[in-house]
């Protein structure tokens, strides 16, 4: 059976193309106003009468009466010509059809109809959501541009985060969030401290050189775990000695990274193992359970690597406490930070390392992914010496150094025409739950 569909803006005109294709003898199945035109469903003479006639058999034991149809809509009559004005009632009827094969084409006609519905409902809801996003950009663009005027204090501020290598988005939040009646250095002096409030730094590094454990830094390739993680040994060799340290190496891809540890660890004094899959970190965790601390450099994988995840997952699944530390590049944009942050967060991370501080032109944009992804900061490293460049993390010290430091160029990259613009861009901080979580006072 091969049941046809044709569409044209009148009934007329789609009668006349079913009769062109099928003939005069054609069956109307169903006859209905789609989308602003005429849809017909209709077969051929022929295919009807094939569906429709009875086996011998049985049309000799039991005659089969004629299914009558209503004359609207059309349903199994034949195609009326085109210059006819109206369908006669007493068109000739078609073959009978068998009552299971109606009920299978009805139901295939509903669920066209149903998809067609569905498809036309998502069209719709798409411009809507397009057209709500655009009054929602023209509204904040409006809004802050009301605002700059009102109270020109918080454009300079706003630049001044900017500046700082702090995401339009935090900048936005804790402009809004400014309290009224305050100059620009009354503003700053503010904004400074709720960043200052939401840095959480780890307060005394006893809780890493006294108490031990095993800590493994992770992070991308070239972030500088190997050498953080020889900072770390230095320390803990100096507080406790080298044989309460053990050092273990998981990175046996990259050319010289084992050997660079193992020099490290031969000037501290320090064995040096290395494993190759979580197996083997079982059995080296196991046999070194008695050392008071274990330093774990981990292979760098990017991001956007799925083996990120067998890398958190080995390190779960090794049958001890591991703590994950993780290497945050202070030259990284915002962007990039939060795809390294989201990668690695897996089960949670015990903290983050700033490193390549040395590097940066600014440091608001690691800030910024710290705060607003509440990462407890232990250390900052500002350099390749041993154990030298390697220091506990100064909240007040970090916020003023990023203001300090803050790019010349970007705080006059944006005009107070633009600057309404780059706040609509930013407007969707309103439901960032990171920013909802900002503590203000």
């Amino acid at each position: 059976m091969n049941v046809k569909k044709f569409t044209a803006a009148t009934s007329r005109e789609a009668l006349r193309k079913v009769r062109d294709a099928l003939g005069p003898d054609a069956v109307i199945l169903s006859n209905r106003p789609v989308d602003g035109v005429v849809e017909i469903l209709a077969l051929a003479s022929d295919d009807a009468a094939s569906v429709a006639a009875p086996a011998p058999d049985t049309e000799m034991a039991q005659p089969r009466p004629s299914l009558q149809m209503p004359a609207e809509p059309v349903v199994n009559r034949r195609a009326a010509a085109p210059q006819d004005p109206y369908v006669p009632h007493a068109a000739p009827q078609a073959p009978a059809f068998d009552m299971a094969q109606m009920s299978s084409l009805m139901q295939a006609a509903i669920a066209h109809a149903k998809d067609s519905a569905a498809a036309e409902m998502s069209g719709m809801m798409e411009e809507i959501r397009a057209m709500r996003g655009q009054m929602e950009t023209q509204l904040a663009e409006i809004a802050w541009g009301a605002t700059a005027q009102r109270e020109p204090q918080k454009a300079g501020v706003l630049r001044e985060m900017l500046a700082a290598g702090f995401s339009a988005s935090l900048s936005r939040y804790l402009i809004e969030k400014l309290p009224a009646g305050k100059d620009s250095a009354e503003s700053l002096r503010w904004i400074k401290t709720v960043l200052n409030r939401n840095l959480a730094t780890l307060e005394n590094e006893d809780e890493i050189l006294e108490k031990g454990g095993v800590f493994a830094l992770v992070g991308p390739t070239g972030v500088g775990k190997t050498t953080t993680t020889a900072k770390l040994a230095a320390r803990c060799v100096m507080r406790h000695g080298p044989e309460k340290l053990a050092l273990i190496t998981t990175d046996a891809y990259r050319i010289g990274a084992h050997e660079q540890l193992r020099i490290y660890g031969k000037i501290l004094g320090v064995m040096v193992h290395s494993v190759k899959d979580e197996a083997d970190l079982r059995i080296a965790l196991k046999e070194l359970r008695n050392k008071h601390t274990v330093l774990i450099d981990t292979v760098g994988v990017s991001q956007r690597d799925q083996n990120v995840a067998e890398q958190v997952a080995m390190l779960s699944g090794s049958g001890a406490d591991v703590k994950r530390l993780l290497c945050l590049n202070a030259t990284s944009t915002n962007e990039t930070l939060n795809e390294v942050v989201r990668a690695y967060q897996g089960s949670g991370l015990a903290g983050c390392i700033m490193t390549k501080l040395d590097e940066a032109a600014s440091i608001g944009n690691v800030l910024d992914v710290i705060i607003r992804q509440k990462l407890n900061l232990f250390y900052i490293s500002n350099g390749q010496r041993v154990p030298e460049d390697l220091h506990l993390a100064d909240r007040g010290m970090l916020v003023d150094r990023a203001f300090r430091t803050k790019r010349d160029a970007v705080a006059t990259q944006f005009s107070d025409a633009e600057l309404p613009l780059l706040m609509a861009a930013a407007s969707t901080a309103r439901n960032d739950r990171t920013l909802r979580e900002v503590h203000l006072g």
